[in-house]
């Protein structure tokens, strides 16, 4: 009874799909495809809120979809149970054994006069030349699912102008610090507690990481994982602000419910759909944070959950996503499954929250998708304050995609996104010390992984403007954008308020003439050589003023132009 009671619960939880495309990696050419087909119709979106290479997988609807000829990867079936044995367990489960290869993929880039790169998992791209490799394969077999695709890249790492950090080499005593020889040459201008180094060391390097390998098993909906996957979180396209693939992998455990349609019982009423998943995973800090040993590795304990919405509101979904960081050293189950910590009756800061908001609304009726990820960072649960001040440490993420068709061979794609990660107003007026968005007192390595951002690729405290134009043709695509960025104007602010204090009271107001700006400019080119192999290749020209933080005595900023120049080369089985 126990069994078939249990059986009748998940009979409602059920989702019926044809067509199905094997699982892509996150933000590769053949998921931004089908990204874009889901804004006319043409394809179903696989996630609400949660997504991995696992949870990736796509419906396709329209047989004449433009790149119906192109080979985007293929799952081939390897076996298939000819039974029709059924029970409550095995009418969870796909009996079959199936295998999908993915690449070789081979990246290759160029950065003229400094790093520039964004959402490349391990993949450092300083100046100078830069290459990954990725391939691996994909195998189901009974409810089992093992990945295996790891990354290895190299970066040259040449030798570039940067922000000198300010971290303390000696205490008043003149005894060397944590934050002494690597940390003190090439770690983050802010204050020592972002594990973001400027330049990875003064030569080049190489880095394996297991990217997107993991095992997981899957029951109906169900499922259960150990691995690295990169998980993107939200709606966002280039700058989600809880988790994006910006950083390198980690390994993590993760439990939930993939997205399923819900109907009432009894009744058969269509419900909307769910998903939710927690996980857990351990942060390695980079060789160029501190000389501490003892603090090298963090908790990441997170959880995400959404809703999509029936009828009248069909194509708009909400969700939350939370995730906290603590010292790996003190796991107990608090850590592990702590909601919040409020600074209270003497109790210490020592785990560093961040939470957000999001909606996502698709029409494909109009080709539109409009949304939204608001997000707070170690927020209080003071009520009051709340109330009376709701924008305290907030970010967020705002973007419009718009699909237009242009006749049957040729479509487009028009995306505007902005993100806003500055301190709130509290912050810059009222509290006297240096805060931004991905740090944090104690957990000093701030909201990263091996020396990259766990978030939007811009980093901490600044903001982005981001237009861009998806030309699709049957043979490929053609991408022409804009972007400007500000980074982290919170130590901007802080620095030049602190010097500008004593030149106000002289009569001299240049506070924002150090202010610092990205203007970026560029073009991709992707074209299917044969149905198998694809090429691409992008210019990218970057306008960095103020690179130093630092303008002319005359108020004019001072340049450094970078171009990035990208090769990309994928071959699909």
């Amino acid at each position: 009874m126990r069994f078939y009671k249990i059986s009748r619960v998940f009979l409602f939880l059920s989702v019926f799909s044809s067509s199905i495309f094997a699982q892509e990696a996150l933000k590769s050419t053949e998921e931004e495809y089908y990204d874009f087909l889901s804004l006319t119709g043409a394809a179903e979106r696989p996630t609400l809120n949660y997504r991995t290479l696992s949870d990736s997988e796509w419906q396709v609807t329209d047989e004449n979809h433009l790149w119906k000829d192109n080979n985007l990867g293929t799952k081939r079936t390897l076996y298939e149970s000819d039974s029709t044995e059924t029970n409550w367990f095995t009418v969870g489960i796909d009996r079959s054994v199936k295998l999908k290869l993915y690449g070789p993929e081979w990246f290759n880039s160029y950065n003229t006069k400094a790093p520039y790169g964004q959402n490349d998992g391990a993949l450092w791209q300083g100046k100078g030349y830069n290459t990954s490799l990725t391939a691996g394969a994909r195998l189901e077999a009974f409810g089992f699912e093992a990945t295996f695709k790891p990354q290895v890249s190299w970066s040259q790492n040449r030798e570039f102008e940067f922000i000198a950090p300010n971290y303390p080499a000696t205490d008043t005593y003149g005894n060397s610090t944590a934050y002494s020889g690597k940390a003190a040459k090439y770690g983050y201008y802010g204050v020592p507690s972002i594990d973001a180094p400027q330049r990875f060391g003064d030569s080049s390097f190489w880095t394996f990481d297991w990217g997107d390998t993991e095992i997981r098993y899957s029951w109906k909906k169900l499922t259960a994982g150990f691995g690295t996957q990169a998980i993107w979180l939200g709606p966002a396209q280039l700058n989600p602000i809880i988790h994006s693939n910006n950083a390198a992998s980690y390994p993590k455990f993760d439990i939930g419910l993939r997205k399923t349609s819900v109907y009432m019982p009894h009744f058969g009423w269509y419900l909307g759909e769910i998903e939710g998943r927690g996980w857990w995973g351990k942060l390695t800090e980079s060789d160029y944070f501190d000389n501490d040993t003892s603090n090298d590795n963090n908790l990441i304990a997170g959880v995400s959950a959404a809703y999509a919405l029936p009828g009248i509101f069909n194509g708009l979904s909400i969700g939350l996503n939370r995730t906290m960081l603590s010292k790996w050293d003190n796991l107990d189950s608090y850590s592990l499954f702590r909601i919040y910590v409020p600074q209270m009756n003497g109790d210490s800061d020592a785990a560093d929250q961040r939470f957000s908001f999001i909606f996502d609304y698709l029409l494909p009726t109009a080709g539109i998708d409009i949304y939204l990820e608001w997000a707070r960072n170690d927020f209080s649960p003071n009520i009051d304050y709340i109330i009376r001040y709701p924008f305290h440490t907030q970010g967020w993420t705002f973007g419009i995609q718009k699909a237009i068709k242009l006749k049957s061979k040729y479509g487009l794609k028009i995306i505007l996104e902005l993100t806003y990660l500055e301190c709130s107003a509290d912050y810059d007026r009222l509290i006297n010390w240096y805060s931004t968005f991905y740090s944090h007192a104690e957990v000093l390595q701030g909201y990263t992984n091996k020396g990259q951002w766990l978030g939007a690729g811009i980093g901490t405290g600044g903001n982005s403007q981001y237009i861009g134009f998806d030309f699709y043709f049957p043979k490929g695509s053609v991408t022409l954008f804009g972007r400007r960025n500000n980074p982290d104007l919170d130590y901007t602010m802080y620095i030049d308020s602190k010097n500008d204090s004593e030149n106000i009271k002289k009569g001299i107001f240049n506070a924002e003439a150090n202010i610092r700006c990205k203007l970026d400019f560029g073009t991709s080119f992707n074209y299917f050589i044969t149905p198998k192999t694809f090429f691409s290749s992008s210019l990218v020209f970057e306008d960095d003023r103020n690179y130093l933080n630092k303008s002319k005595n005359d108020h004019h900023s001072e340049h450094r132009y970078n171009f990035n120049i990208a090769v990309k080369v994928k071959y699909n089985f």
